[in-house]
């Protein structure tokens, strides 16, 4: 076993994934679940009176009336597809955790709401010219690679109708200021995030050349088993990320603070992207 801890504890090369599916983890997908639907919590999903807000702006800057088909990619247990629902939206929800979806399905059976839920890796669509209007929101976009990224802008423009709109966010490095290169660990004899009993967790916050950062969880169960959690993010400023979606070719770029429409400040610690198809 610490042959293989010792393995994992070096800085690992850029962009390399988990050693597992963790978001289709029975106890994991569970305690994510419970993240996403609490209302204060921003661990999954974003406190839900800033997503009442981001709704609300949304429907003002691309109304159902003119953008009815929308595509909510990373869209969890439904939060945002629920909401936008109610504003007259035709809803595609796709996203690879089962049990948000199976969760999301479920509501919308309950409340006779016609949503298609999609358990899918959104890094696989393949559609054209099929949708009005595309969100992916609470920067899951910098946590793709960049040949990951490019790939995804690409098959999103395809995706939209002419004229269409995508709406995302991304980190600035206002998110990770101050934040230096750390390794800490911690004991949890219960139940805890990542495992539902004893286990040890180790910690690290890692930076790389290119605005990359990375947090790695390193994880012992109480059988000595070792998983790897990574979550990487890529920093971007208003200037780079320009220059990264003007490669694909949208018309028309709008930026703000965040996903209610904020004016743009360079204070900010996200930037939210309007692009125009």
């Amino acid at each position: 076993m610490l042959d293989e801890l010792f393995k994992y504890l070096k800085k690992p090369d850029l962009y390399v994934q988990s050693t597992s599916k963790f978001w289709d983890d029975e106890h994991i997908s569970k305690v994510m679940l419970e993240a996403h639907l609490h209302p204060k919590w921003e661990a999954a999903s974003r406190c839900h009176d800033f997503i009442d807000k981001s709704v609300e702006w949304i429907s003002e800057i691309a109304p159902s009336s003119t953008n009815k088909n929308l595509l909510d990619l990373g869209c969890g247990p439904g939060l945002y597809a629920e909401r936008l629902y109610k504003k007259g939206y035709k809803i595609t929800g796709i996203d690879f955790s089962n049990r948000s979806i199976h969760y999301a399905k479920e509501k919308a059976r309950v409340r006779n709401h016609d949503i298609d839920y999609i358990y899918k890796n959104y890094m696989d669509i393949q559609y054209k010219n099929v949708f009005d209007l595309v969100i992916l929101i609470y920067c899951d976009f910098v946590v793709l690679s960049d040949t990951s990224r490019a790939v995804l802008l690409k098959k999103i423009y395809n995706a939209l109708k002419p004229e269409g709109k995508f709406i995302f966010d991304i980190f600035t490095q206002k998110e990770f200021e101050n934040k230096k290169e750390s390794n800490s660990w911690y004991l949890s004899e219960e139940s805890g995030f990542w495992k539902s009993d004893k286990h040890i967790c180790l910690e690290s916050h890692l930076i790389y050349a290119g605005n990359v950062r990375l947090d790695q969880y390193t994880i012992i169960d109480k059988d000595g088993k070792v998983e790897v959690i990574r979550n990487w993010f890529k920093v971007y400023t208003k200037e780079t990320i320009i220059e990264e979606v003007k490669k694909v070719g949208f018309k028309k770029i709008d930026i703000y603070s965040d996903v209610t429409g904020k004016p743009y400040s360079d204070e900010s610690k996200t930037i939210c992207i309007v692009l125009e198809k």
